[in-house]
């Protein structure tokens, strides 16, 4: 639930919600009927045909067409919401995750029959350079030490995954380590944009044990991470 707050404010805040909008509590489930969809950047605008008569909902990009049946799960409840996107002011609207395509399921379905690496060949980066400068294998060994510290890497982007609850997941390697110790790649979440294949200079915070559900679960990787320049 936790996870699913901060996405979701994470898309309030991506389209266009204020702090002085209120919000009632989380309600179980919102079913219903698609009679309009509306495409705003990552997220759908979906106006349903409910039990309790017609409403409005967004949720993340979802290809749905007039007449789909939908659920709607973590449905919580916003007043008076202006999308300046739309350039619409909803009295009453609904946000919430498509059922099965939650923080979790998201994740699993975005890696669903991708092999771990899509980039075949061998990778040997030069180390980058300055005080904070690790490999991929020192930040894994030494993730204990490195937790909370900032930490500036040049690997090469061996899977590229975009815009995963409003991130982009990097997986890079710069030769070190060792792939029977799992310790030759490293995930990195960032909002810039890349491609398999690139060799960048990242610069981001070392998290441990970090788990997002379905499977999908880290003992280290880096967030927050800017590509430098």
């Amino acid at each position: 639930m936790k996870l699913f707050l901060a996405v979701f404010m994470l898309l309030c805040a991506s389209v266009g919600w204020t702090a002085d909008q209120p919000i009632a509590p989380p309600t179980a489930v919102l079913k219903g009927e698609v009679l309009e969809a509306k495409d705003v950047g990552t997220y759908t605008y979906l106006r349903l045909k409910t039990a309790e008569g017609e409403t409005w909902a967004a949720v993340g990009k979802a290809p749905l067409k007039k007449g789909a049946k939908v659920t709607i799960e973590n449905a919580m409840v916003m007043t008076n919401f202006e999308s300046k996107a739309l350039k619409k002011t909803f009295p009453k609207i609904v946000f919430g995750t498509l059922a099965g395509t939650g923080p979790g399921s998201e994740m699993s379905a975005a890696h669903a029959g991708v092999p771990k690496s899509e980039f075949v060949g061998d990778v040997k980066v030069p180390k980058a350079s300055g005080p904070d400068a690790r490999t991929v294998a020192e930040v894994i060994t030494k993730s204990a030490e490195l937790k909370d510290k900032t930490v500036l890497i040049r690997g090469k982007v061996v899977k590229y995954s975009a815009s995963i609850m409003g991130k982009n997941w990097i997986h890079l390697r710069d030769g070190s380590g060792s792939a029977a110790e799992k310790t030759d790649d490293l995930l990195v979440t960032t909002t810039d944009q890349t491609k398999v294949g690139d060799v960048v200079v990242v610069k981001g915070v070392v998290h441990a044990d970090k788990d997002f559900g379905s499977g999908y679960a880290y003992k280290v990787l880096l967030e927050e991470a800017t590509l430098q320049k």
